[in-house]
């Protein structure tokens, strides 16, 4: 492996503790509202990533539905 290929390939790190999680992405990958799981803080966070930069979604919270 050429260094070229180790810069393409990243493991995403869990935006709440830090960690790396068990995914693997390439520059050239975009995940649009994945849902991250971290094994070690045992969250599930919706990202979106684009180019290694993840940026969080908000949840809104939920409500109770008025009828």
């Amino acid at each position: 492996m050429n260094h070229n290929e180790s810069e393409q390939f990243k493991w995403l790190l869990c935006p709440v503790c830090g960690s790396k999680t068990r995914i693997k992405m390439r520059l050239d990958t975009e995940l649009r509202n994945f849902p991250l799981f971290c094994p070690k803080c045992k969250q599930e966070i919706l990202i979106n990533v684009t180019q290694f930069h993840i940026s969080v979604i908000k949840e809104p919270d939920a409500q109770t539905q008025s009828r």
